[in-house]
C-alpha cells in the first residue's frame, strides 16, 4: 500500500513551479545561504536555491544534485 495519493507527483510539480514563479515578485528577499538565496517551499519540505544575476533569477538545481552526489560518495 502506498502512502502517497494518486496525482501527488503532479501536485508536487505544480507547487514547486508556483514557488519558482513567485520569484518574479519576491526574488532577493529570502535568506542567503552561501552565495545562494534559499526560498522554502510553501507546501512541501523542500527549498529552492537561486542566485540573482541582474534582472535574471537563476534557479540552481544543479547545486543540489552535486551536494546529494557528494553525500552519497561519502557514505
Amino acid at each position: 500500500m502506498s502512502v502517497q495519493g494518486e496525482g501527488l507527483g503532479i501536485y508536487f510539480m505544480g507547487a514547486i513551479f508556483s514557488d519558482v514563479d513567485s520569484l518574479i515578485l519576491y526574488s532577493g528577499i529570502h535568506r542567503k545561504v552561501g552565495d545562494y538565496h534559499r526560498m522554502l517551499s510553501k507546501r512541501f519540505p523542500f527549498a529552492v536555491y537561486y542566485k540573482l544575476n541582474g534582472p535574471v533569477v537563476e534557479v540552481c538545481a544543479y547545486w543540489i544534485a552535486d551536494r546529494i552526489l557528494k553525500r552519497r560518495s561519502e557514505l
